[in-house]
């Protein structure tokens, strides 16, 4: 290529200024799709940084996780659901005391079948965990420490408080789950005061 040619050495100094361009908004776009993904799964990004080894791999991973729950058709619950859902909780915790460890297995089954209702796939642990993350990212890990101390429990007897604690953690997520829908009444006045 001549670039004794003022023509050439023009085009060349535009391509090159493309390029520059094209890589400073691949710069700017990666910078801000990490910060975004960070903001949204908070301390389950960094874990997913660590478990995976790279900024890279994780940001892949939660990714496709978003896309994956984007298909889901998560529902919240009616309010008489809700409640059923609150009594059976309120029941388990009063069992407690009388029985630990049947307090803990029926906390992990109220929270699957809650699970189940919004409509989140139940497939094994990991995936329903990485499912809630992308929604619930802030109590995921106690849905995480709550499933590590009932696997331990099952190996070897854990003691009382370690039960309460795991109760206490899939409380957390239950509780975030226990979305109530608004009744379509209220959804309509809404719209019509903001008309």
């Amino acid at each position: 290529m001549d670039t004794s040619n003022p023509g050439t050495l023009a085009l060349l100094v535009i391509i090159l200024g493309i390029v520059l361009l094209a890589i400073v908004g691949w710069i700017v776009y990666q910078k801000s799709r990490s910060r975004r993904l960070e903001k949204r799964f908070g301390p389950e990004y960094h874990r997913t940084v660590e478990e995976m080894g790279s900024r890279a791999k994780a940001e892949a991973e939660l990714a496709t996780r978003e896309r994956r729950v984007e298909k889901l058709r998560l529902v919240p619950l009616e309010s008489d659901e809700a409640a059923r859902f609150d009594r059976a909780w309120r029941a388990l915790q009063s069992r407690f005391v009388d029985n630990p460890k049947g307090a803990l297995t029926e906390a992990d089954q109220l929270v699957r079948e809650l699970m189940a209702r919004r409509g989140y796939p139940m497939a094994d642990f990991e995936h329903r965990a990485a499912d809630i993350s992308v929604d619930h990212a802030h109590v995921v890990d106690h849905y995480r420490e709550a499933r590590a101390i009932a696997l331990r429990d099952q190996h070897a007897p854990v003691s009382t408080e370690e039960l309460r604690r795991a109760v206490v953690h899939y409380r957390a997520l239950f509780e975030e789950l226990l979305e109530v829908s608004e009744p379509a009444h209220r959804n309509a006045r809404t719209v019509e005061v903001r008309s």
